[in-house]
Parts: C-alpha cells; structure tokens; sequence
C-alpha cells in the first residue's frame, strides 16, 4: 500500500486503509484537540468560568442527540450503503434530499425552542451554579446551539462519501472544528474572555463538518434538491430506524452529561473532569472511533450481501485486534497519568494542584479503555444490520441503572467516584451489547481469540505496574524536566515489559495486528 494514495480524496478505501487513514486523521485532530484544551487550560484554568464554558455544551449535545441521534453516520449509512450494493443510486439520491430538507427544518424549529428553554435547562441541570456562572452558561449556550445544524448537515453528507468509502474529507471536518475553536479565543480572546471559543466553535462546525463534506460531496457529482416526500419508502425506513436512535440514550453520551450534572457544585471539578476525559478519549477516538467509523461501511456490505459467517468473523477480528491492544495500551495510560497530565496542561492558570486532581479522574478513567473501544465495534455490527431498537433499548435501561450508581459513588467518593462510576456503566453496556450479539446468532462469543486476550490482559497489567513503580523513583515536583523524566522511564519500562510478555507467552497478537484486515 502506497501512503500518498490514502490522502488522495477521489482514492476509494479497502477496510485497512480506511481504518489507517481514520486513525491518522484522528490523531492529528486529537493533537489539535490536545492543543485546544491546552489553551483552554492555559487561559482559563480550572475554575468557574471554565466550568460554564464545558456545561454550556450539553443542550446543544441533547438537541443534536435527541432531534438527530445517530441517523447520519449510522442509519443512514446503511441505507445508502445498499441503495449503491444494490445499484440504485437515483434511490440514494433521492432518500438523502429528502432527509436533509425534513431534518434541517426540524433542527432549525427545535433550535429556535431550545434558545428559548436555555435559562429553565441550565437551572434545572447545573443546580450547584452560583448566579453569575449560570448568566455565562446560558449565554455560552446560545451560541452555541446554531451549530448543530450544521454538525447534522455535514453528517448526512459526510455518510454519503463513506458509502462511497471515501473517507478523506469526513476525517478532515474534526481537524479544521478544532483548528477554530482555538483561533477564535486567541483572535478574540482578549475582547469576548471565554465567549471567543464558542464563536469559534459554531464557525468551525461551519467550515469543518459542514463546508469540508460539501465540497466533498460536489466533487462526486452528489446531487440535492429540496423535497418534503415524507411519504418515500426509503425515508420511512429511515425514520423507523432512527427513532430508537432518537429516543434512546446510550451511556456512551450521557456519560459526560450525568458527570457534569454531579459535578456543578464544585468549582473546577466539571473542568478537570473534562480535561481528564478529553485526554482520555485520544485512545478511544484512535483505537474505537477509527475503526468503527471505517467498518462500518464493510459491515453494512457483508450483512446486505448475506455473507453473514464473514459478518461476524469480521466483528470478532476488528473486536479482537483492538480490544487486546487497549489492554495493553491501558497499562501504560494508568501508570504515567500523573507526569502525562501534568505535562500536557499545567501551564497560565492550571496549576500543579489541578494537575493532581485531574491524573486521579484520569488513572481511573484508562482502566475501561477496552471496554469503549470494543462497544463501538460491537453497536456497529448491530446498526449494520439495522437493528438499531435492540441496542438503544439495552443502552438506554443499562444509563437509567447506572444514575443510581453515579450518585452513590459520588456521595462515597466525591468526584473521583464519578470516574469509577462512568467505568463500571461503560462495562455493562459493552458486555450487554456483546451478549444480544451472540445470543441473535449475529457475532459468536466463541469466535473471540480469548486465550490472546488473556495474555494482552495480563502482560498489560504487569507492563503496566512495574512502569508505575519505576515513575516513583522520580520526585514529581511540578516541574517539567521531572514530568518528562518520569514519562521517559515509565515508558520505556512499559515498552520493554510489553514486548518481553509478548515474547515470553507467545503471544500472536503482533501478527494479528500486522494483517490486512477490517
């Protein structure tokens, strides 16, 4: 495989470059989005205002959740993806028109209702907000609700080119969103204080998600025109399987909403939770994102061609490969958390204390590594199936389970409790969704590599100890030079851990991963 060709836009992806591809543009945004929070933590610290600033995106998240859920990258791809197997592009064509003109009308009604109810939302869900931080809430809030409407947009679109399994501009839209959000606190930064990211934010979501994928969609001749045919069999379908989508609530996103609601009575705690998950989902988004969004495509093609014993052997490989690489990847995250995190924000107004905090949230916040990466896997299989009831039902019964966990762990353990919390609810809704998977007969339990598994497992957690215990030889002081020389050692160890365990069990793990493959 030549590596220029995977940046060539018109270039159509096999399953393995686009999951390379994916992972490499999502690197890059994650490194872009390190940059962003590291600013944010630069010039805003870890305090009240910081604290409004991350709550802020919660309605416009609901609203994008609730109005459009998942029905661009997943329902959608599906369909479009058959109409194409099937050679019915005009079909395609004309489901995407439609879509795009219903959903738009609607998300603008909805946007327009959610500017009113801001003020009643952000009192009812930041209940611990002292008055001025609630003003910034909700001003920061309506700013930044127009964005999703473009988010959506770009995301019909961006499904199109996936079905058409070009990937490289719907990998772009992070990079460019993220580009914005900085430029624009530290173009307007001085004059609008914290405002000037959410104006960022709604540009970006213009020139990245949006604009990027429209251009995209122009170059391969991806025509639209205005048309409310609700009637269309293909866009009931649609609806059909969105609605659970719509209407469910996955653990996977209300995660983030439960912490910041728990967390509103302390200052900073809803900021260095965010820090702590954002760098947290640097692993997530390249090990599970990537490789989910890439799959995706190739699931929906295998279960449409009824190739279903390739189906769920393709599901086991994907599950496998990066399931026993998080496991590995996970020791080394929990042993060198607190010279990483330190390293990566403690700067302008995040302090060494801040640092601290936010490497306790994120040690605990590593140990479900596996667990995100595989559930993405695992709910593609279904949605490419198109199933999505199944999956929304078990995720949304899983969320409601776990409210009363978050808010004991929480009142035994303060914030650190939320991390552990949001660790044992990721674990029930990954296994739960592998289970429904084998009992359908969809994707066998059995066709996992669990001896391999066994092995990453283990040599992660004593890779991943004796890494721990060689960062305390150095006295991490808050200075730079001893973050650096602890994460130096820490990953050596780690590394050679790792490769003396694979060595020494056997393990054909870094065969498996070397191979062609979804």
């Amino acid at each position: 495989m030549r590596l220029p060709r995977l940046f060539r836009p018109s270039h159509q992806h096999s399953a393995l470059s686009a999951t390379l591809l994916m992972m490499t543009t999502i690197t890059l945004s994650r490194v872009i989005g390190y940059i962003r929070e590291a600013y944010i933590a630069y010039a805003f610290g870890a305090g009240q205002q910081t604290d409004a600033y991350v709550a802020a995106f919660t309605l416009p998240d609901w609203l994008n959740y609730i109005v459009a859920g998942g029905t661009a990258s997943i329902t959608f791809v599906s369909i479009y993806t058959r109409f194409l197997a099937e050679k019915r592009e005009q079909d395609a064509q004309k489901t995407f028109s439609i879509i795009i003109t219903v959903m738009t009308t609607v998300l603008i009604a909805s946007t327009i209702l959610a500017e009113i109810l801001t003020p009643q939302f952000a009192g009812w869900m930041f209940h611990g907000f002292t008055p001025e931080q609630m003003q910034l809430c909700i001003h920061l809030t309506r700013i930044l609700l127009p964005a999703q409407i473009f988010f959506y947009v770009g995301g019909v679109v961006s499904a199109v080119l996936l079905s058409h399994r070009l990937f490289l501009f719907p990998a772009l839209g992070p990079l460019i969103y993220n580009v914005a959000i900085i430029a624009g606190g530290v173009v307007g930064g001085h004059q609008l204080g914290i405002a000037s990211l959410a104006y960022g934010a709604v540009i970006g979501s213009i020139a990245g998600p949006f604009l990027i994928n429209a251009i995209g969609a122009a170059k391969i001749g991806t025509g639209y025109r205005p048309s409310f045919e609700i009637g269309n069999p293909a866009f009931r379908e649609w609806v059909r399987l969105s609605i659970p989508l719509m209407l469910g609530v996955s653990l996977v996103t209300a995660d983030d909403w439960i912490l910041r609601y728990f967390a509103s009575s302390g200052i900073g705690d809803i900021a260095r939770l965010n820090y702590a998950k954002r760098l947290f989902a640097v692993p997530i988004a390249i090990l599970g994102q990537a490789t989910g969004q890439a799959s995706l495509p190739f699931f929906s093609r295998l279960f449409g061609e009824k190739k279903f014993e390739e189906f769920g052997a393709t599901v086991n490989g994907s599950v496998y490969r990066i399931t026993a690489a998080s496991l590995l990847i996970t020791g080394w995250m929990m042993a060198i958390a607190v010279p990483l995190v330190d390293l990566v924000y403690r700067r302008g107004r995040f302090t060494f204390s801040d640092s601290q905090f936010t490497a306790i949230y994120f040690f605990w916040f590593s140990l479900s590594l596996a667990l995100w990466s595989a559930q993405s896997l695992y709910a593609r299989a279904f949605y490419a199936s198109g199933n999505t009831l199944t999956p929304m039902v078990a995720s949304s019964l899983i969320t409601l389970a776990s409210l009363p966990l978050y808010s004991l762990l929480f009142r035994t353990l303060s914030v650190t409790g939320l991390a552990i919390a949001s660790d044992l609810g990721i674990t029930a809704n990954a296994l739960a969704i592998a289970l429904l998977l084998h009992v359908r007969g969809m994707v066998p339990l059995s066709g996992l590599r669990w001896k391999e598994l066994g092995k990453a497992a283990l040599i992660g957690a004593v890779s991943g100890g004796l890494s721990y215990e060689v960062t305390r030889i150095v006295a991490l002081d808050g200075s730079r030079r001893a973050d650096l020389l602890a994460l130096a050692l820490g990953t050596l160890t780690w590394a050679a851990a790792v490769a003396a365990g694979l060595w020494l069990l056997r393990s054909e793990l870094p065969g498996d991963l070397r191979k062609r493959g979804s």
